[in-house]
């Protein structure tokens, strides 16, 4: 499709929302159903919807997956596009409705690493010409940070200092744009310094313990109000206090919840009789939470909001706190909230319940039980309005998700479930499994989850042992043994999901992965017994760690080293070797790859096609070779991903490689 002729309406995915510093736009990167991501501009009007507009590049490009964008108060949005350690900074001025944006490139910029941060200020009409914009931090590998002023005039950026060490984070002190405070990288600890940018010279800021690690995660200016980030205490956790006052900062106990992480989102900047109140983000497992901290009161306040996923950036002004928001039946847009209306709700939601046996799993036809919200409050609560979320085009409802907990070999796995409560009797069933390793499903909006539901499929996607959001401990469970723990639980869960089938007379589930996803099912049919795989579908899949180490580019090995996915497994089922277990793999193969894969080299799935051949399998018959022109990595989210979906649903229902 051409991205002129792209609608908001056509928004199935969006990514990285930034919010100009005044709260009056928005910017995100957006992708209809075929996958080309292309800039959304977004007006936040005082009252009323928020207002999403497709800024489609010229000629019909699309945007990068990577780019970074910086909306400004004008509407405008500052895109920097990274090409190794090349970056290009251009700047989009929307046209008339349905026209392409005006596209002008204003530098180009040179470190491994570079990030733009908003400057303070501006107006609807523009900044001053030759004002900057935006602040650019260039990361090099000596350490050093390069420090630089940007303008959207088209004059060159403004080179403002060099600083030893790696510097991120990034909170301004004032409302002029002159100090902010970075998070300093040196010496083994973080520490939050401040860099005055009209001298280029930096002094400590915070120093809260010996050899604390010390961060700036929210400041107010007008009030000096801040809270911190800090392990002073002994463990790493969130402080409050007014920088420069006279009391030390408090680290109430009210603020440290073991085993969750609290992200503060954004200030009330208009305090009330029981003054200030910043709302928090707390991220668990498959969902998101909102709670509300007073911190006059030392009161932490959960906010009643629907099931979902929530964006980790927002922007809180009188017209309500404005974040990203997505659910699996509602796709990635922005949500108002009118925090008081929340609070008035109460808290929603019911205990949790114990992780579930497969065998007690429900086989009936009975309608999707109503979650918890719906039940107290209907679907659509008081206080809360989500704005340009699309839906379907055939004027349908995209399928809904439930988050459940089944039993595991070594305790709960939590799954984001497609297929009502009948899930495990559907005539089809695919389970899922995520890439990563340092990653986990959502319950938040999946182009291709979907397309498979949209088939006739039931999945389960499981957030074994190695997902993130569940504690350190679950996540670091693999660490030196991919295709481990996190094997055995796949294996347990495919293990009870196939006798539970068998014994309806249902064929058995199929496997599905990405990335390491794709390695893991791989070996997940290879270990199962005959007649518990249905078919396999993978999607750029690695043949083992130390084969990844071989063949990846440098940063892909360094995290790979740091896993320790190149470390052995060393128990009953033998090496995590796909290559040596090729003649294992006996049920209906697909095998998907972009030939410029820039994570997990082509070569890996060329390599088993070519050992598939060898020990006697034939293509087309017993197995099916995809090779996506021009795809890197993230292939069914990149330009012409709907095909890819397609494709990949209906062999997980039919098993049929042509």
């Amino acid at each position: 499709m051409n991205t002129a002729t792209r609608t908001t309406a056509q928004a199935l995915r969006r990514l990285s929302f930034t919010f100009a510093l005044d709260g009056s736009h928005a910017a995100c990167l957006a992708a209809g159903a075929d996958g080309g991501w292309y800039t959304e501009g977004w007006r936040l009007p005082g009252t009323g919807p928020a207002v999403p507009t497709a800024l489609p590049l010229p000629g019909g490009r699309s945007e990068s997956l990577h780019s970074q964008l910086i909306a400004l108060p004008d509407g405008r949005v500052l895109v920097c596009r990274h090409d190794a350690d090349r970056h290009a900074l251009l700047l989009l001025t929307p046209g008339p409705a349905g026209q392409p944006v005006t596209e002008t490139e204003l530098a180009t910029l040179r470190r491994p690493g570079l990030r733009l941060l908003p400057m303070p200020g501006g107006t609807a009409d523009g900044p001053l010409p030759g004002a900057p914009v935006a602040v650019a931090l260039g990361t090099d590998t000596r350490p050093a940070t390069t420090v630089w002023l940007v303008p959207a005039d088209g004059t060159p950026p403004i080179e403002v200092a060099e600083l030893p060490g790696l510097h991120g984070g990034g909170v301004w002190l004032d409302r002029t744009g002159r100090l902010l405070a970075l998070d300093r990288v040196q010496g083994g600890l973080v520490r939050t310094v401040v860099l005055d940018l009209e001298l280029g010279q930096v002094t400590p800021l915070l120093e809260i313990g010996e050899r604390s690690n010390d961060r700036l995660a929210l400041y107010d200016p007008d009030t000096r109000f801040a809270m911190v980030r800090s392990d002073a205490p002994g463990t790493d956790r969130l402080g409050w206090g007014e920088l420069g006052g006279r009391q030390p900062l408090r680290f109430p106990e009210s603020l440290h919840l073991p085993g969750l992480f609290l992200r503060p989102i954004a200030l009330d900047t208009e305090a009330g009789p029981d003054g200030r109140r910043v709302v928090l983000q707390i991220d668990h497992g498959t969902t998101s939470a909102l709670t509300l901290w007073q911190p006059e009161l030392n009161r932490l306040t959960p906010l009643p909001v629907p099931p979902g996923r929530l964006g980790a950036v927002g922007h809180w002004s009188a017209a309500g706190l404005r974040m990203p928001y997505s659910a699996p039946d509602h796709p990635a847009a922005l949500t108002t909230m009118d925090v008081d209306a929340l609070l008035a709700l109460g808290r929603p939601g019911a205990p949790a319940a114990a992780p579930l046996p497969l065998r007690l799993a429900p086989l009936g036809t009975e309608r999707p039980a109503a979650t918890p919200w719906q039940h107290n409050h209907g679907s659509t609560p008081a206080g809360w309005r989500l704005d340009g979320s699309t839906g379907p085009g055939d004027g349908g409802r995209w399928h809904p998700a439930q988050s459940l907990e089944l039993a595991g070999p070594a305790g709960p796995v939590e799954a984001v479930v497609y297929g009502g409560d009948a899930w495990l009797s559907a005539p089809h069933l695919v389970l899922a499994l995520h890439g990563g390793p340092a990653d986990a499903w959502r319950l938040e909006f999946d182009p291709a989850l979907q397309r498979m539901a949209a088939e006739g499929l039931a999945v389960l996607a499981p957030n074994q042992r190695g997902s993130t959001g569940y504690g350190t401990e679950h996540a670091m469970a693999i660490r030196s043994a991919w295709g481990g723990p996190d094997l055995a639980d796949v294996l347990h869960l495919l293990d009870g999901i196939a006798g539970q089938r068998a014994a309806l007379g249902l064929e058995p589930p199929a496997l599905f992965g990405v990335s390491y996803g794709a390695f893991l099912a791989l070996l997940a049919a290879a270990h199962a017994p005959d007649g518990q795989v249905a078919r396999c579908a993978v999607v750029a899949p690695f043949l083992s760690g130390a084969r990844l180490l071989a063949e990846a580019s440098a940063p892909v090995r360094a995290l790979t080293t740091r896993l320790g996915g190149g470390d052995p497994v060393d128990d009953r089922l033998g090496p995590r070797d796909v290559l040596q277990l090729a003649h294992r793999l006996t049920a209906p193969l697909l095998i998907v790859h972009g030939d410029r894969d820039e994570v997990v080299p082509v070569g890996q799935s060329r390599t088993l096609r070519h050992e598939l051949l060898r020990i006697g399998r034939t293509e087309g018959a017993d197995f099916r070779y995809v090779e996506a022109a021009g795809a890197g990595h993230e292939v069914l989210v990149e330009e012409g991903a709907a095909v890819l979906h397609e494709l990949l649903a209906g062999f997980l229902r039919t098993g049929r490689p042509t």
